[in-house]
Parts: C-alpha cells; sequence; structure tokens
C-alpha cells in the first residue's frame, strides 16, 4: 500500500513539474566577424642546427632510474 502510494504521488508531481510553463528563451542576435591569418616566418639559412632523433624518448632517463645494488638481490636461506 504504502509503495503503490509513492508510486502514484511520484508519478503525479512529476507530471505537474512537466506541464508548468517554463520561461521562453530569448534570441540573441550574433555577428560574425571575419579572421586575417598573417604570418611571417624568418628564413634564416645558415642558423639551422642538426638535432638527433632517438627512437626511444628518454632511454637515458630510464636506464639511470632503473639500476639495482646489491641489497635488491633476494637471498634464499
Amino acid at each position: 500500500m504504502k509503495t503503490t502510494m509513492i508510486l502514484i504521488s511520484l508519478t503525479l508531481f512529476g507530471s505537474m513539474a512537466c506541464a508548468q510553463e517554463g520561461s521562453k528563451q530569448t534570441k540573441v542576435a550574433v555577428e560574425a566577424l571575419g579572421i586575417q591569418m598573417e604570418m611571417e616566418l624568418p628564413q634564416s639559412g645558415k642558423d639551422r642546427q642538426v638535432t638527433r632523433l632517438y627512437k626511444f624518448k628518454n632511454s637515458r632517463v630510464k636506464k639511470a632510474l632503473s639500476f639495482t645494488t646489491k641489497n635488491d638481490v633476494i637471498k634464499l636461506a
């Protein structure tokens, strides 16, 4: 009985909440502006430097961080 009354009241209040007329939204005027793309890249032919490309990004760092000490070895008794 209690669950039936709760379901009926929830349905009633839900339908009343949906039936209320909400405030109407006003439309806003939108202005479209043009975009200007002006990019100047400096052209320097002699100032180029050679960079090396490694296959693994942090290979030196990972190698340095993966060290083991003598105390890390597990000894069986």
